[in-house]
């Protein structure tokens, strides 16, 4: 299955100097990863990446940019989303579990590590996945408190003065 926002660059393609790869979602693709992430819309992405060849793989530096709505998590209301991350990745070839090569080190620089096959690193999808981490999973809008508080639901910084618990605290400072 080819991913939504898909830019692939040939690895065959990139040399030992850094070379910078611009990306952009249109229109179709930002509808396309909205539904798959759970978004009210997605109005823009973009990343520039520096990219590189390196022995221990494809390097790419960069950073992405991203404005998206989410629906909060309580009321269900347009909550905007903005994401700028820088992003440091280290795309290795994809090996099989017999191979000999097959244990991945670390980083050393702290990049994520990616798996690639097929002779191509996809920049687009991981640009598209570096917006999936960035965004608040549980996004609240200015009328989630009001909508918790009506639902009975206590804030981290409301004393507890219900409940089970509450409930026999009173019960015994009236019996005794």
């Amino acid at each position: 299955m080819t991913p939504e926002f898909s830019r692939p660059e040939r690895v065959d393609t990139i040399g030992e100097g850094e070379r910078t790869v611009r990306v952009e979602a249109d229109a179709r693709e930002r509808a396309g990863l909205a539904a798959r992430f759970g978004l009210l819309a997605l109005d823009a992405l973009s990343a520039e990446w520096r990219v590189r060849r390196e022995a221990a793989g494809i390097r790419a530096v960069g950073h992405v940019r991203a404005s998206a709505t989410q629906a909060c998590s309580v009321t269900g209301e347009p909550v905007p989303a903005a994401v700028d991350e820088a992003v440091r990745l280290l795309f290795v070839a994809d090996v099989s579990e017999g191979d000999a090569h097959s244990d991945i080190e670390l980083d050393e620089d702290g990049a994520d590590t990616l798996t690639y096959s097929g002779g191509a690193v996809d920049l687009g999808e991981a640009a598209a996945e570096t917006v999936a981490l960035a965004l608040d999973p549980f996004p609240r809008s200015p009328a989630a408190a009001d909508a918790l508080k009506a639902a009975g639901v206590r804030g981290d910084d409301e004393p507890d003065t219900g409940g089970a618990f509450g409930a026999l605290a009173a019960l015994r400072d009236r019996l005794g």
